[in-house]
């Protein structure tokens, strides 16, 4: 689970069983030849009377609540006892007249699921779901051509109760595998299903409102298709573009709203996305135009035939969406030893200047990296003006050591190197062991960065990687001179935006950490194991307390004896020994 755009990630999905006492049931009421709506007292009757001519007084008797009812819709949410769930189903089933019209009844098997968002109870909700729904989304989803596990259809006996209870287990472990991809879990199919509430905007059309009165403007440029779904991002939309006097020159419009780390005031929002165009760098993509508002930002880039990096190494073509281009690749392979280390350098290179420049970045990943011929040039700069979460983040969250931009940035560079050789993402963050790769200075690279060891300690700087022997020795023979001056003002908003979003992001690294060490206690103490551990040491407590109780009273019946007859208690005497004073002090060996 659901808030701006969420950090896919953190969200626990699970499908909730039904109390055994009783089964809950979602049924519609049709009446093909209209007429009258029953009250719900008659739909409850009609409800008993369906149970008796199927299953007689007997059945009559079964205890059936009707928990809600909609007259308008005809539908109602039962609740039986497990044992009657099939005579209750049965006889809604076969019942075919309402006071002399024709009726049928629809049971709807719905499910109930918790989607939490973070590691906050209460940042929780529930929403129903049919397995129709469940096949819906599959069948949308099969556009990633990966083989998920949905629990098939079944015509006949799809109301018995180990059915049912089978295909919940079936469901759970469906959005198990889906809430744990990393791409799948963010795409917007996947919120929509989750999160009905916070997805039901249509941003392609709020993208397109936004273009249109730019345009009014900039009568200059002319969108001539959505780029639909080439992104990531739910609210980041792309257009392809021309000038309409230059009609064979392409060009690429991305449109986005601000997100949950927007710091910039809107006047420095402006002002910096503005800025974008006059940057000069040979490793960052050339910024045709930008501007921004208060509530979006709009940028125009060369169209590059070629595309990202990431396109490289999936083989992937650039309009293609972006689930169908990289969730499940046909062949995995990287690239050649020479391109990881040019390509690696190059990145690095830029990633110095922009933290030398104090401008924060924060969004590197393959598909931010436009290839130009031999060239890596960087992407999507202004993602950090606007505030919107890193495609990574759901990882260098988890770790308290990475809690700056420029860690941020090394970390997400460990994802992408990794990427470069081995042609696909790795399975799990932290790294336990690498395959082998095109040189060992490429594994020590990675170890650096993805390891539990690099997690724990932190993350090399920028300037540390580039020393190391699988970049020192490459030799950049680019020789534009970088330019991008950002005025003394805007550095100190830019500075403190960075502190901020730092900040939230230590803050968010708290809250999980804390949230691990309360469920691994909870999981400690609720182990087997521990709780024979409590079981032996509360025998043996007990064992001492009787003991002790026993010692206690045995002391009192022999103090008892001794005072009888003299009303005070005084130590005993041997006949040779001295009587002690009543003040005696005691010392004992």
């Amino acid at each position: 689970m659901a808030r701006a755009e969420p950090p896919a990630a953190t969200f626990e999905r699970r499908v909730l069983r039904s109390a055994a006492e009783h089964h809950y049931l979602r049924v519609r009421l049709e009446l093909p030849d209209g007429g009258a709506r029953p009250s719900v007292a008659q739909f409850k009757q009609l409800v008993v009377s369906a149970l008796r001519e199927l299953h007689g007084e007997v059945g009559a008797a079964l205890p059936v609540d009707v928990l809600t009812y909609e007259e308008k819709t005809l539908s109602a949410i039962l609740r039986v006892v497990s044992s009657g769930l099939v005579k209750l189903w049965s006889a809604l089933t076969l019942l075919g007249f309402y006071q002399n019209r024709r009726c049928a009844f629809r049971v709807l098997q719905e499910y109930i699921i918790r989607v939490q968002r973070g590691v906050s109870a209460e940042n929780s909700w529930q929403i129903v779901r049919r397995y129709s729904d469940f096949d819906l989304l599959n069948n949308s989803l099969q556009i990633s051509t990966l083989s998920l596990p949905l629990p098939p259809k079944k015509l006949i006996g799809n109301m018995e109760r180990e059915f049912i209870a089978e295909r919940q287990k079936g469901l759970q472990a469906y959005l198990d595998v889906i809430t744990t991809h990393h791409i799948l879990s963010n795409c917007e199919l996947v919120k929509k299903f989750l999160d009905p509430n916070s997805y039901s905007v249509n941003y392609t059309e709020i993208a397109l409102q936004h273009v249109s009165m730019f345009f009014r403007s900039e009568p200059k440029w002319e969108v001539v298709e959505p780029l639909k779904d080439i992104g990531w991002r739910i609210r980041k939309k792309y257009f392809l573009m021309k000038i309409k006097n230059q009609p064979k020159e392409r060009l690429m419009l991305s449109w986005a709203d601000p997100g949950p780390d927007k710091y910039l005031s809107d006047k420095d929002l402006q002002y910096a996305v503005k800025l974008l165009s006059s940057c000069s760098h040979p490793y960052i993509y050339k910024i045709t135009f930008a501007t921004a508002n208060e509530s979006s930002a709009l940028v125009i880039r060369p169209f590059s035939e070629k595309g990202t990096l990431k396109d490289l190494i999936y083989k992937a073509k650039p309009k293609d969406p972006f689930l169908k281009k990289y969730c499940n690749p046909k062949k995995i392979q990287g690239l050649e030893l020479q391109q990881i280390k040019t390509y690696g350098r190059q990145i690095l290179e830029v990633l110095k200047f922009l933290h030398e420049k104090g401008f924060p970045y924060g969004h590197l990943h393959s598909a931010n990296v436009m290839l130009d011929g031999d060239t890596c040039k960087l992407l999507d700069l202004e993602n950090s003006l606007l505030g919107l979460p890193s495609f990574y983040r759901s990882y260098f969250s988890q770790f308290r050591k990475i809690n700056t931009l420029e860690g941020v940035d090394v970390h997400c560079f460990g994802h992408l190197l990794y990427e470069m050789t081995y042609g696909r993402p790795p399975d799990t963050i932290p790294v336990d062991s690498f395959p082998p790769a095109p040189s060992v200075f490429v594994v020590s690279v990675l170890e650096s960065i993805l390891t539990c060891e690099a997690m724990k300690n932190g993350m090399p700087t920028v300037s540390r990687l580039l020393q190391m022997p699988l970049f020192s020795d490459v030799l950049l023979t680019n020789s534009e001179k970088p330019q991008f001056k950002i005025p003394t003002k805007l550095k100190e908003a830019l500075k403190t935006s960075k502190e901020c979003i730092e900040k939230r992001l230590t803050e968010e690294q708290k809250l999980i950490h804390q949230h691990r060490r309360l469920t691994r206690a909870q999981s400690h103490h609720g182990s087997e194991e521990e709780k024979k551990k409590r079981k032996i040491l509360a025998r043996k407590k007990s064992k001492r307390s009787a003991y002790e109780s026993g010692e206690e009273h045995s002391a009192k019946y022999s103090n008892s004896n001794n005072s009888a007859g003299s009303g005070a208690s005084s130590p005993l005497t041997s006949p040779s020994s001295p009587t002690p004073p009543s003040t005696a002090e005691h010392a004992s060996f």
